[in-house]
């Protein structure tokens, strides 16, 4: 594949926020490569403000395969919009049908994925075996960019930060009598996409009231709709003067700016560990199932005081969901252990 020519790019991953966000060190080294190119994103709605602002690209692409763009009609009236910009390489970090189809009927001339879905619309594939976990997600992405025979570099995942959401998160803190000054944040996300990913809501309850009893910190607690019910369960347990309270106030841009005015951060495996993690707060990401692909080394913070609590309780098979050990790998881990560890980063 001759990426001499190259003179516009379209990067495509329609997945999570962390997932997008874990994939920005492939932008920061393509612009390293092809500093004169014209380098988009393309990404779904939701994790738009993890690339908008990014210093290394030129445009985001949003694709709302959820709304405008989710019948089949309008997902190719898209692509013939998309063909248009006569992008020259397409690079899709996740495979979909949709990813690959899109850059296929947009004539994009070279088109890089892996082996799956559809990828017979692909120009170039790279065997997918992120299932075995044997590297870090951020790790994998730059492979691919190997695998076109560029050169990488392992960087951090960067986090744009607007100044509408510092301006944001400095109101909202006052609000709840918060001293930047003098009163340290911790935040606490007891959300997570599954059941064997959430730590106990109790688990965390027993925690925030040490921190706040031993080191007199606030809670700040954040969570999207979709782990609502967690959070308000968390709210509810603690001392109003302790907690700040932003269940459902926050888009992903003023967690960012939330996150980064903490002195801690303390979550279950989720998109906002490695915003906090890109912003430069330490972390600590709570892990259950002992399955590969979705391990801590897959998918752990990558900042470098940043701290992982699993236990592996002998499943041979993760069930996910359908746990028969009522979620025992969770549950093994101990409060006490999690607040020691809190306190030592503190």
């Amino acid at each position: 594949m001759d990426l001499s020519k190259v003179k516009k790019i379209l990067v495509i991953r329609l997945d999570r926020i962390g997932d997008v966000l874990l994939s920005t060190p492939v932008l920061s080294n393509l612009r390293r490569e092809f500093r004169q190119a014209y380098i988009a994103v393309m990404v779904s709605p939701y994790s738009k403000d993890i690339v908008e602002g990014n210093p290394n690209i030129n445009e985001v692409i949003i694709y709302d395969k959820k709304g405008r763009e989710k019948s089949w009609f309008s997902t190719i009236r898209f692509a013939l919009d998309l063909k248009k910009k006569n992008f020259d390489l397409a690079i899709i970090l996740h495979p979909t049908n949709r990813s690959h189809l899109i850059p296929f009927l947009a004539g994009i001339k070279m088109r890089v994925g892996y082996d799956r879905k559809l990828s017979f619309l692909l120009t170039k594939k790279i065997p997918h075996s992120k299932q075995l976990g044997q590297m870090h997600e951020r790790d994998y992405c730059l492979d691919m960019l190997s695998q076109l025979g560029l050169k990488t570099e392992s960087q951090m995942p960067f986090m744009p930060i607007k100044e509408e959401s510092e301006i944001w998160a400095d109101r909202i803190l006052a609000s709840f009598n918060v001293d930047l000054k003098k009163d340290n944040i911790v935040a606490m996300h007891p959300g997570a996409s599954c059941p064997s990913k959430r730590w106990p809501t109790e688990y965390f309850a027993t925690l925030a009231k040490s921190l706040i009893k031993d080191r007199k910190v606030k809670i700040a607690v954040v969570a999207a709709s979709d782990n609502e019910q967690f959070a308000r369960q968390l709210v509810g347990s603690l001392d109003s003067e302790s907690v700040i309270d932003l269940v459902e106030k926050t888009n992903i841009s003023e967690l960012a700016s939330i996150l980064k005015r903490s002195s801690l951060f303390i979550s279950n495996d989720s998109g906002p560990v490695h915003i906090a993690s890109a912003v430069g707060v330490p972390v600590i990401s709570i892990f259950g199932r002992n399955q590969a692909g979705l391990s801590p080394l897959r998918w752990g913070p990558l900042g470098k005081k940043d701290k992982i609590m699993h236990k592996d309780v002998g499943c041979d098979v993760c069930l996910a969901h359908d746990c028969k050990k009522d979620f025992l790998c969770l549950r093994s881990i101990n409060p006490q252990e999690v607040i020691e560890l809190a306190k030592s980063l503190l």
